[in-house]
């Protein structure tokens, strides 16, 4: 078999150098699919990053032993009851304080004072 013939490649190169339709489109074309190719890899980062979080809220850990299972009801290891709306515990609603009748106290202390002063009130 013969080598290619430069032919080809000069009617690409000029397809390419030319300012017409057709070499527009194609340098249209290879912009776009050299910005996937460099894209890809960060789209794929930020679809594997929502896979995790949507898959952190389904897990749930037993308050038994500990064991993290994947949306069930029942521990696969002890056989605990889990209660529905337990989560991996970082769910602000599993928290059962009302902050609308908490009171925080803070105490006011000077910053210029020593180590050993004690502190004034304000």
């Amino acid at each position: 078999m013969g080598r290619p013939s430069p032919w080809l490649w000069l009617l690409l190169a000029l397809l390419l150098l030319a300012p017409t339709p057709i070499g527009r489109l194609l340098l249209d074309l290879l912009g776009g699919l050299t910005l996937t190719l460099l894209l890809l890899p960060l789209l794929a980062g930020g679809a594997a990053l929502i896979g995790w979080q949507l898959l952190k809220r389904r897990l749930r850990t037993c308050p038994s032993c500990g064991t993290v299972s994947l949306g069930q009801a029942v521990c696969p290891a002890c056989g605990t009851l889990l209660d529905p709306g337990e989560g991996g515990g970082s769910e602000i609603g599993s928290l059962e304080i009302d902050p609308r009748n908490v009171t925080i106290n803070v105490e006011a202390t000077d910053v210029e004072s020593g180590p050993g002063d004690s502190p004034r009130p304000l």
